[in-house]
């Protein structure tokens, strides 16, 4: 059994400390952020040792490689990715060859990550951002009508899965209406229930059968004045598994995002009582991770199965690919765009 969090660590190596808090806790998963990054070996040894201290080859290890301004992995070892709204401008020209050129980017993100031993990728971003919102999510989206999110959010999400990576759908049910940055205040959108629905809501609903989500730390006034989706019991059950109907394993937002009030374990017992299946907690703080790894109850039930189900569609592996030509036809497309 695995306890339902997925936890980063805090260098480029795990102390002995990190190894012994990880094989006494066993996480479902891990998160690399740009501290854990030098070299790409360096990289695969760090994943591999993650998993050796859980003792489970299939272990997810995460990442937010999305292009644009999120991209953990840099150069000079890896590619310079366009952010969402790149592909956006594609497909307002062409609806086809936008589809194509946003799932091939995603394709050669998914082979950069698995040579390295990174299977879960934190996007495709399904946020549609408003006029006066906060830039935190800006050009990360594909677009600003729901549609073109949901198509060329489903493009990127296949190329991942046909390079052997899992995608995350974010930020479930929507953070394109928020006024703040999340990692900084707790944002509120007041408007009718129905403008999120017709909007907001449509991307994740197009894309509910894929198997993982993160949740949205936004405050939703017309569904739950007091609580963010991640901690709303109300906003999970009624709108991100009814409305949306998303079935998939539903991890919450960093817990250590300033959104959030209280302890990192209030805020972890808070995450899991309204719904969420998984915790993630990023900074790396070990003190930090102890108090959540306590409060954090072992994978069981629906969530335990949920969890089965988005390893066993990783299981299937890579498609082939030349990462080469697809590199080639990237950085032509996008001359030509630009």
């Amino acid at each position: 059994m695995t306890r339902a969090m997925i936890a980063g660590c805090s260098g480029l190596s795990l102390s002995a400390e990190e190894a012994r808090f990880f094989r006494d806790a066993e996480p479902w998963g891990f998160i690399l952020f740009k501290r854990n990054v030098d070299t790409p070996d360096q990289v695969r040894a760090l994943t591999a040792q993650l998993r050796e201290t859980v003792g489970r080859a299939d272990a997810p290890v995460l990442i937010d490689q999305e292009g644009g301004r999120v991209q953990r992995l840099r150069p000079p070892h890896w590619p310079d990715y366009p952010p969402g709204r790149a592909y956006g401008e594609l497909y307002a020209r062409d609806e086809a060859f936008g589809r194509e050129i946003a799932r091939l980017g995603a394709r050669l993100i998914a082979h950069d990550l698995l040579s390295l031993g990174i299977t879960v990728n934190c996007m495709p971003v399904l946020d549609i951002p408003i006029p006066g919102a906060s830039s935190v999510i800006g050009d990360r989206a594909y677009g600003s009508q729901p549609r073109v999110v949901a198509d060329l959010g489903r493009a990127a999400a296949d190329g991942l899965l046909a390079g052997g990576v899992l995608p995350v759908l974010k930020h479930i049910p929507g953070h394109g209406r928020a006024g703040v940055d999340s990692h900084h205040d707790l944002p509120i959108v007041d408007v009718p229930l129905s403008d999120l629905e017709m909007c907001d809501f449509v991307p994740f609903r197009l894309l509910s059968d894929l198997p993982l989500a993160m949740t949205a730390h936004v405050v939703y006034k017309a569904i739950d004045e007091r609580h963010p989706a991640t901690t709303s019991s109300v906003v999970i059950s009624r709108v991100i598994r009814q409305a949306i109907g998303f079935g998939g394993l539903l991890m919450s937002d960093d817990l250590s995002m300033n959104a959030l009030s209280g302890t990192a374990e209030a805020r972890a017992r808070a995450s899991l009582n309204g719904g969420c299946d998984v915790v993630l907690h990023c900074n790396g703080d070990l003190d930090e991770m102890r108090r959540v790894a306590a409060e954090v109850p072992l994978l069981a039930g629906e969530a335990n199965a949920r969890a089965a189900a988005a390893l066993k569609r990783s299981a299937a592996g890579a498609e082939p690919f030349d990462p080469v030509e697809g590199m080639a036809c990237l950085t032509l497309a996008l001359a030509t765009a630009a």
